[in-house]
């Protein structure tokens, strides 16, 4: 009875607890951490952090050294939250190890270790230092001896004065661990003032040794000796993981030593580097695979000496299976397990309200492993395991919350309405909060429910109705007992008519582009709303995203789903699912779609001659519809695209795996593929199977259009069209060419060894001029001769002229044109064709050699020069040629250019309207002294809506035009003279005419006046000023 009563004050403080939060024991936020503290910090305060969470609200206290301490006894602590502040620190005080313990009214945990240490460093004692004698030659160590200190320090050297350090080098050493500076071979330029400077890395205080002398002894010189290592790593070296670990190693001698490094047994890893004097090796990121057994060796002439050490690798625990807050109901289990990594392998143990927990009957403590078998209220509080080896020691912590309750349905009561459908199997689910675990009874009605064959009281307590008929519907209550008391709730069970699929989807055979109807329609009870859903191939169909193929149709009790434009990807299992508030029921079929042929597979060429090849193929995917026949395809470099090709047998039946292929071309690299057909369509072809080059044969066809002609005196040129290289019909092609003068019988051969050659010439000085030839070219390759072309008739190349034109003379017709006149030459008909002539002309400061040319096709006996300079002097020759070449040159004639056209263009135009009358006037322009005198005046107008530009002439400075009414004009005025046409004034306009009795007039320079239009254009010319 006692332990009732306990147990319900325990609930109620718990319960009450609960009004302000979910209770539970401490958690830490915040631990402390090592701690280094400068004593000379403009700081005066150390801090401690510890802060953690909990409700109720944890109390804090610390520990120092394993040891409570009251932190009100002293002025200098504070606690702040639960952070412990201590002012002005104090060395020889407040040095150690300190823990923070949290508590609430679940228990306590306590925080790692913190450690508490003091940085500093003092000054040097003494003002000098005695001198170091040495021979020069010798090693010599200048010790550093350092101060009281704490923390790491940083060692340098000064020679002389300040701020000449000594530089590190293959003779000179400044150990970081002892702080002494090792010097191997001591010379001249080594003697005077050493210093001692020392840093420490936290503080950053500096202080300086006495001035150590180093002087040299007058009683001889060193001699040679082996090394001596000074500077050497301890045996063993314990390096932490992902630590930078660094091994020094120096040695005095003569000659000054070469130091070197290996791993025993192993070879260093990228990552290891040595320092310029090699006396530091260094291993970043420390590892496993780094440990090991490292030796320097120190070597000079006289002989070596080394130092071996072991670094052994160790890591700190670390966590790889944590433990969780645990709730176990009364007289349950409890097991947590907690493990730890580390090297060496940590060990394990547990606290319990941060005091050590001890294997009893009850509890069994196993490494890492805790176990209550049946846990009581006593159990209830924090728990913390803990795993340490020799480099450290970490916390896990986790609240044992042990429930006891009675049965309570507050929060999981019984659903008030269950509905089922007849046949249909029905779980009600009985799930009050208790602990100890329940015993469970059913009453259906006032009636005691009794199990049977149908009816199941699981172990979890929920009531199990399979095979559901009308007779069991009505209410149903649960009642749950533990020895803290009972409680019941009760629910409805409402049986309902089960849903059927009446007209269930079939399977269907479909055509790609066809569209059909899946049906899918129901029975189910009338009270009951049903809802339809497809899935295709697993997945639901998203009928929004895929409105374009899927719509479903129907209403009420169908749900038929209408598949439209069909594709090969909606071949599948489609299910129809239909669902109510109560049950469900779907049915499946499959959908059949037809298409072409996929691509048929791995095509193999097995064998190939000069004209067929040997194909295999797998078959590809038929698609639901037999394949009917195969069609085979090649491609070449020269063909466009890929080519269908004759084979054996002709037609390919849809079972065949193989078939020749035959009419290929010798010598020419092929790759085929294969299209399969069914009575859908055509399918996708295979991938093209490997190039491949058919034999060599001998050549077929030979050059078509042979042709000939023209050339030099004593030549016979023979042309042709070049075999294409797929005609070739093997490598080595090359031409024969065939000749002799008409009448003869017997042929001269000549071989052109290009196959891309398409002429041939032959010289002889014995071959007449335009005599004729019977021609023909052959072909040939490394197989053989192939065949001729047909015999043609070609003429020897003509003979030039040998003759010049004569009586040929110049005339200039303007600034750039000059009219040049000849007499034809005589020509021989019998020596071939004469094509006409060329004219070659040069200025008087030009040189022969730059003459432009120009030519005049035909028997033409005069032709006009165009594109001269005005005002010029030119000389002129004439030739005549053939298709042999060119005759001699005439005698030159000179002509010389007459005078440019004025460069000024007619200005101020003006114009005039009265009644159908348009009258232009413009000033008389006056030729400069260069230039040609102006003979008159060209009109140049067109309308709006034509492209041809009419001309008028004139000698006076106006003209009278007469305009239709219906568009606008556009005219330029210009001169003329001996020099030809001068350059146009500016475009005028003249817009259509609106006032057919009224008058208007206008200037070039506004070009704004609207005038009247007429329907004829007259043109009247009439001096209105005479020329100057």
């Amino acid at each position: 009875m006692m332990l009732l009563w306990k147990l319900l004050l325990l609930l109620s403080f718990i319960g009450c607890l609960a009004e302000n939060g979910k209770p539970h024991g401490p958690v830490f936020i915040h631990e402390p951490h090592d701690i280094v503290f400068p004593v000379d910090s403009e700081e005066r305060k150390a801090t401690l952090n510890c802060e953690a969470k909990g409700n109720p609200t944890p109390h804090y206290r610390w520990q120092r050294n394993g040891t409570d301490f009251d932190v009100s006894v002293d002025y200098r602590y504070n606690l702040i939250g639960g952070s412990l502040v201590i002012n002005n620190p104090v060395r020889t005080q407040d040095y150690g190890t300190y823990q923070c313990f949290v508590t609430n009214s679940f228990g306590t945990i306590v925080s790692r270790e913190a450690k508490l240490q003091f940085a500093y460093l003092e000054n040097f004692k003494g003002k000098s230092r005695n001198n170091v004698s040495v021979r020069e030659g010798q090693g010599v160590v200048l010790l550093c001896g350092a101060p009281s200190h704490s923390t790491e320090l940083k060692y340098a050297w000064i020679f002389n004065q300040f701020p000449t350090f000594v530089e590190q080098d293959n003779h000179r050493f400044v150990s970081q661990k002892t702080g002494n500076l090792y010097i191997s071979k001591v010379e001249v330029s080594d003697v005077g003032a050493y210093t001692c400077e020392i840093e420490n890395t936290v503080t950053n205080k500096r202080v300086l040794s006495p001035p150590t002398p180093l002087v040299l002894r007058t009683d001889g010189v060193m001699g040679e000796y082996e090394p001596k290592i000074e500077v050497r790593f301890p045996e063993i070296v314990f390096a932490a993981k992902g630590s930078t670990v660094k091994l020094e190693c120096f040695a005095l001698g003569n000659p000054v030593p070469a130091i070197s490094w290996r791993k025993i047994g192993g070879s260093f890893s990228d990552k290891v580097k040595a320092n310029k004097t090699f006396g530091v090796l260094e291993i970043p990121n420390f590892q496993q695979k780094d440990s090991g057994t490292y030796e320097c060796t120190a070597e000079n002439s006289r002989g070596k000496n080394t130092a071996s050490g072991q670094l052994v690798f160790y890591a700190r625990p670390n966590w790889i299976r944590s433990i969780a807050d645990a709730f176990v109901p009364i007289e349950e289990s409890l097991q947590w397990v907690c493990k730890a990594n580390g090297d060496p392998k940590p060990s394990h143990r547990w606290l319990k309200n941060g005091e050590p927990l001890m294997k009893e009957d009850r509890i069994q403590v196993e490494k890492g492993a805790l176990t209550i078998p049946a846990v009581n209220l006593s159990d209830s509080g924090m728990y913390q395991c803990l795993a340490e080896n020799k480099h450290g020691v970490i916390y896990l912590s986790a609240e044992l919350q042990v429930l006891a309750s009675a049965p309570d349905f507050s929060m999981s009561p019984l659903k008030k309405l269950i509905a089922v459908s007849v046949g249909g199997e029905v779980i009600i689910e009985c799930k009050p909060k208790a602990s100890p675990r329940p015993t469970f009874a059913w009453m259906k009605g006032n009636v005691i429910l009794q199990e049977n064959e149908r009816r199941i009281i699981l172990e979890d307590g929920s009531l199990r109705i399979a095979n559901v008929t009308k007779k069991d519907g009505g209410h149903y209550t649960c009642i749950a007992r533990n020895y803290f008391g009972s409680s019941n709730s009760t629910g409805t069970l409402m049986v309902k008519d089960p849903t059927r699929i009446t007209i269930p989807p079939s399977d269907m055979d479909v055509t790609v582009g066809e569209s059909t109807i899946l049906p899918c329609q129901v029975s189910h009870d009338p009270s009951l709303s049903v809802e339809f859903a497809w899935s295709f191939n697993g997945q639901l169909i998203d009928f929004r995203r895929d409105r374009d193929h899927f719509e479903k149709v129907g209403g009420g009790s169908s749900g038929d789903l209408m598949i439209r434009n069909i594709q090969l990807k909606h071949a599948g299992r489609f299910v129809c699912m239909v669902q109510t508030t109560v049950d469900s029921a779907s049915a499946a079929a499959d959908l059949i779609v037809r298409v072409p042929p996929g691509p048929p597979g791995s095509v193999i060429m097995e064998e190939i001659t000069d004209t067929t090849a040997q194909l295999s193929w797998s078959p590809g995917n038929d698609n639901h519809s037999p394949i009917s026949m195969y069609t085979v395809q090649a491609r070449t470099p020269f063909s466009v695209g890929w080519q269908v090709l004759n084979t054996v047998p002709d037609v390919i039946g849809g079972d065949a795996v193989t078939a020749t292929v035959i009419d290929l071309s010798p010598w020419v690299e092929y790759e085929f593929r294969v299209v399969a057909s069914n009575s859908i369509g055509i399918g996708e072809p295979s991938l093209p199977s490997e190039k491949s080059r058919t034999e060599e044969a001998l050549p077929e066809v030979g050059p078509a259009n042979v042709r000939g002609g023209d050339g030099s005196r004593s030549e016979l040129v023979i042309t042709w069209e070049p075999v294409p290289e797929e005609l070739q019909n093997g490598e080595g092609f090359g031409y024969v060419v065939a000749f002799r003068p008409a009448g003869a019988t017997s042929w001269m051969k000549a071989v052109v060894t290009s196959p891309d050659a398409s002429r041939y010439v032959f010289r002889n000085e014995s071959v007449p001029p335009f005599s004729p030839y019977e021609v023909k070219v052959g072909v040939y390759n490394n197989q053989g001769e192939g065949p001729y072309s047909s015999v043609y008739s070609v003429y020897s190349a003509e003979e030039e002229p040998t003759v010049a034109p004569f009586n040929v003379s110049a005339r200039s017709l303007s600034a750039s044109e000059v009219q040049v006149f000849w007499e034809a030459i005589p020509w021989e008909t019998n020596k071939g064709k004469l094509r006409g002539y060329e004219i070659w002309y040069w200025t008087d400061d030009e040189n022969e050699d730059v003459a432009s040319k120009m030519i005049s096709n035909g028997n033409h006996t005069t032709t006009k020069v165009t594109g001269l300079k005005g005002s010029t002097f030119y000389y002129m020759v004439v030739t005549a040629y053939s298709s042999a070449g060119t005759g001699p040159a005439s005698s030159p004639v000179n002509v010389t250019t007459k005078k440019p056209p004025p460069s000024q263009a007619p200005g101020k135009i003006r114009w005039e309207s009265a009644s159908s009358r348009v009258v232009l006037n413009w000033d008389h322009v006056k030729a400069m002294e260069n230039e040609s005198e102006v003979t008159g005046y060209k009109v140049l107008y067109r309308n709006n809506r034509q492209s041809r530009t009419k001309v008028i002439e004139t000698n006076n400075t106006s003209v009278e035009l007469l305009l239709p009414d219906d568009a606008d004009y556009f005219i330029e005025v210009k001169t003329f003279s001996d020099g030809g046409d001068g350059i146009s004034s500016a475009q005028i306009r003249i817009p259509r005419m609106s006032y057919p009795d009224g008058g208007k007039s206008g200037a070039s320079a506004s070009n704004t006046c609207t005038l009247s239009a007429f329907s004829t254009i007259v043109l009247s010319l009439s001096a209105r000023s005479a020329l100057w």
